[in-house]
């Protein structure tokens, strides 16, 4: 192998991916569209059977929009591990015309193959979407009130390893090497996306995780990107922190309750949503929203759970995932009243009133049992 040219192959891409970021400057006006498509996407797994109750509750909220022709609902069946597989692509092309054709997705989640499982070397499905629809923004909430936790994390969504994962090389069978790429464009519009939130959501503080004391260069250009983009934003405290320490401060209570908005690279970013989420009940109570300037997609934030489908458990894994990333979806879109009734029929569900439990087995109640308390309880607010 030509590991030189591998090289300047992957500059070559990133250099041009790097000058289609800085033109594309055009926002979608979700008021000034005749119609927003969403488009539903069910996934692997425990996908299809949290997404569809997920689908049920956004049909009701917004069933005077879809008479009016105002919102329209595409479902889109071809995300799946097994045409993913065959197709040998992280999202086969009929696919991706499908979800290009949608302003919104409603996505469950996907099967990303390990080295050696029988899917073959495939990427992502994530990670493409992210890359193709230049996602780039992954927002994540965590509350718990009694706690006194509030925080909202703002994940680099097309950068860091995650978007160079699929171009590793193995030099022999001693030496395998893999790449990262962290851009000044890339960050400074994450960096802008979490400062205008805490600006216009009255929030004090942000924190910009990183290891730059370490990994000096892509690292080092996140954190002083941040802090450039800090210095429009005077009215509000910003701090640094490394990621290793981060870890351990998000558990310890007399620190956890002054984090509030925190920027991280992609990697980062995806471990500690996953430690924050613990906190208000674990991965599968948590929802996140993946926002670009043309697309924005919403989903869970944990994985497929092949293991309950094989178990014949899927009819009882916990769809607040994909309900949470609802409330986001409707707040995206500018339906707030109706993400408002979600959000506190979620909190009556699960937390006032909890008169169905979730426990993902059989001694507890169904998704669609815990859907139709919901949407039963949505009636009453």
């Amino acid at each position: 192998m030509d590991y030189q040219k591998t090289f300047e192959n992957i500059v070559a891409k990133q250099l041009a991916r790097l000058e289609k970021m800085k033109n594309d400057t055009g926002i979608v006006d979700y008021k000034a569209l005749d119609k927003i498509i969403i488009g539903v996407i069910g996934g692997d797994g425990i996908g299809p059977a949290i997404t569809t109750q997920a689908h049920r509750v956004l049909e009701e909220l917004l069933s005077d929009e879809v008479a009016k022709g105002k919102v329209e609902f595409r479902t889109i069946d071809g995300l799946t591990i097994e045409r993913r597989s065959a197709a040998g692509k992280a999202i086969p092309d009929d696919v991706l015309e499908e979800i290009k054709a949608c302003h919104i997705l409603l996505k469950g989640p996907t099967t990303t193959p390990r080295k050696g499982d029988k899917w073959g070397n495939i990427d992502s499905a994530n990670v493409e979407m992210r890359k193709a629809l230049d996602l780039f923004a992954n927002v994540r909430p965590v509350k718990v009130p009694e706690e006194g936790i509030d925080w909202t994390f703002f994940r680099e969504n097309t950068e860091c390893l995650y978007a160079m994962g699929g171009y590793g090389v193995d030099i022999d069978d001693d030496l395998a090497i893999d790449f990262r790429v962290i851009t000044t464009p890339g960050t400074r519009r994450i960096a802008r996306q979490a400062f205008e939130y805490a600006k216009n959501n009255g929030k004090t503080r942000v924190s910009i995780v990183t290891k730059a004391n370490i990994v000096k260069k892509t690292d080092g250009k996140f954190l002083e990107v941040c802090k450039e983009v800090a210095k429009e934003y005077p009215g509000i405290e910003v701090d640094d922190w490394y990621i290793d320490i981060m870890t351990a401060k998000l558990i310890d209570p007399n620190r956890r309750t002054q984090f509030q908005v925190l920027i991280l690279p992609n990697l980062y970013g995806d471990i500690l949503t996953d430690e924050a989420a613990e906190f208000q009940g674990g991965v599968g109570t948590a929802g996140s929203a993946n926002i670009g300037n043309k697309y924005a997609m919403f989903e869970a934030i944990h994985g497929s759970a092949p293991r309950m489908v094989e178990e014949g458990r899927e009819i009882y894994a916990d769809p607040c995932s994909m309900m949470r990333a609802s409330v986001m979806l409707l707040s995206h879109i500018g339906y707030q009243e109706q993400a408002d009734k979600l959000a506190k029929a979620l909190d009556i569900c699960t937390v006032t009133e909890k008169k169905l439990v979730l426990t993902g087995r059989s001694d507890g109640a169904t998704n669609a049992e815990f859907s139709d308390y919901v949407l039963d309880t949505i009636k009453k607010i």
